[in-house]
């Protein structure tokens, strides 16, 4: 049986990662009306790793025998004004998921809870990852994002980008 309280951090974590897939979403809503199809599925992608992510907390916590519930998800409030936009709150959001992550794990380990915190040992290296992508993301813009012909050949690169299910997705999602 689950801490009470790694419980609750985990359930809230199924609603933040359902935010997450929102917030990637509405980036995704701009950059189709700015015309950049590549960006648009770029943050498409992300969206659907996120959802994933709640899929995958919320599978654990049905599997630990933990009641799911669902609180309301916000809708995204960030103000997009210029291409990088998006990119500079990602990378703000991404950072923010992390400190979640993190604080669900602490509490775990303060539980002596080593399963969860081998399960939250996945969403750890995974934020990391994220992190990583999105400083490159941005990185990327700041080169070419300033010349017509690079900023077409970094949409036509974003284009490529697929979705690849985690292989620890539940069987049934």
């Amino acid at each position: 049986m689950l801490d009470k309280k790694v419980a609750e951090l985990l359930n809230e974590q199924v609603n933040k990662e359902l935010y997450s897939a929102y917030l990637y979403w509405d980036f995704a809503n701009y950059y189709a009306d700015e015309g950049l199809d590549g960006f648009r599925n770029w943050y498409e992608v992300q969206a659907k790793e996120e959802r994933d992510h709640a899929i995958m907390i919320r599978e654990y916590l049905i599997e630990c025998g933990v009641r799911v519930t669902f609180g309301k998800i916000a809708a995204p409030d960030v103000k997009l004004k210029d291409f990088d936009d998006p990119l500079k709150a990602g990378l703000e959001h991404e950072r923010y998921v992390t400190s979640l992550i993190l604080a669900v794990y602490e509490a775990a380990a303060e539980a002596k809870d080593y399963k969860t915190m081998q399960f939250l040992d996945w969403f750890v290296k995974e934020q990391g990852e994220e992190e990583k992508n999105a400083e490159e993301l941005i990185k990327k813009m700041k080169l070419f994002g300033g010349d017509p012909k690079g900023l077409y050949m970094l949409n036509q690169e974003l284009a490529a980008r697929t979705y690849v299910p985690s292989a620890n997705l539940p069987a049934n999602a």
